[in-house]
């Protein structure tokens, strides 16, 4: 990736901190899994989350096909960080900033598979569940530990901020990449 040309581009947007990583340093957790299966509502209800996505094998093998990512963040404030709702309604901002990162890869020559926050809300009812294939691939992100990536640990060990403190919310998305074949 021309890194200067990808800077120009990603000044444009409200990008908090990015990474260029190695998807070998990306590992793949069945305790991430857990969480989803034992503690949200999403878990098998969508494309984006388990089991919809594939085994922890099937995400492992997809993501390391690639042989890096940009990993980013983006920063949303709200009146109470307790609020839920008001929380929630701070990511569609950052998955349109994460489409357009994702874009902008693609019209540089690159394939791309895009893991980002929670689960796709594209449609108000998943095709999932009706045993149909997603609707609209192109704008579905995957969660990042819908793959058992467990976004702390490459924050972490990429010396990123994860907690701003008070009423803000650091999104991340992880934006796999390849050159076209």
């Amino acid at each position: 990736m021309d890194i200067e040309r990808f800077e120009e581009f990603i000044s444009q947007y409200p990008i908090y901190e990015y990474r260029i990583i190695s998807t070998d340093e990306i590992k793949t957790e069945e305790r991430v899994r857990t969480i989803c299966r034992e503690e949200c509502t999403r878990y098998g209800s969508t494309w984006a989350c388990p089991p919809g996505v594939g085994t922890l094998e099937e995400c492992g093998r997809k993501i390391h096909s690639f042989p890096e990512g940009v990993f980013f963040s983006s920063v949303a404030e709200v009146s109470d960080i307790q609020n839920f709702e008001e929380t929630l309604t701070t990511r569609r901002a950052h998955e349109d900033l994460t489409t357009e990162v994702g874009k902008y890869l693609t019209g540089e020559g690159y394939d791309i598979y895009i893991l980002s926050t929670e689960s796709c809300d594209v449609c108000d009812e998943c095709a999932y569940l009706t045993g149909e294939p997603c609707r609209f691939p192109e704008r579905m992100h995957p969660c990042l530990e819908s793959h058992g990536v467990v976004a702390s640990e490459l924050v972490e060990q990429h010396e990123m901020e994860y907690n701003l403190g008070g009423n803000t919310i650091l999104w991340f998305s992880l934006i796999l990449y390849r050159k076209k074949r």
